[in-house]
């Protein structure tokens, strides 16, 4: 129900799931486990998987903690958006690559929960995209020091309020590894 017009097709996004974001992250084997059955859906169902990968001094491009985690491969034609801001759509070619491939809803997993997940779902409803958050496939880090609450409580709270975003012409939603069907 996208407002796109032309835009028929649904893509997974899986955002910065890189060594040096997720390692020490809440339920990382888990969410990478999680991640991988996604893609492996994803490909089966010929629907594009889309990776996003963060750039900055502490993830430079090409650096160890830069890379895929372990067990997360993409394929060659598999479209690589970089990225320097919390949305995946900003100051990045996102959208001309959602575009080229008419895609119009988005599943979306990866990492940081409270930082990149959050800002690219808003980032692609305000730009009139469909995006379906995947409850078990996301995780972020302990930053309870710093006054933010547990890991586990970011993720159950986004999964709360993406379950009942809404917008105009658009869809948002959760759903579990499980539930994706990309048929």
């Amino acid at each position: 129900m996208s407002t796109l017009e032309n835009r028929p097709n649904t893509a997974l996004l899986v955002i910065d799931v890189q060594t040096g974001v997720v390692d020490g992250n809440h339920a990382r084997d888990a969410v990478v486990a999680n991640v991988a059955r996604l893609v492996d859906k994803a490909r089966a169902a010929r629907v594009p998987v889309v990776w996003v990968q963060h750039n900055s001094e502490y993830l430079q491009r090409g650096s160890d903690s830069w890379q895929l985690v372990d067990g997360l491969d993409r394929a060659e034609a598999e479209p690589l958006v970089e990225k320097q801001y919390a949305d995946s759509f900003e100051d990045t070619d996102l959208e001309d690559v959602l575009a080229g491939l008419t895609v119009g809803s988005l599943v979306v997993a990866g990492a940081q929960t409270d930082e990149c997940i959050r800002s690219t779902l808003h980032g692609a409803v305000a730009r009139g995209y469909d995006a379906t958050l995947v409850s078990d496939a996301h995780t972020t880090e302990d930053q309870s020091e710093w006054g933010a609450p547990t890991p586990d409580l970011v993720v159950a709270h986004t999964n709360l309020y993406w379950s009942n975003h809404r917008a105009p012409g658009r869809t948002a939603g959760t759903v579990t590894t499980d539930e994706v069907d990309f048929g």
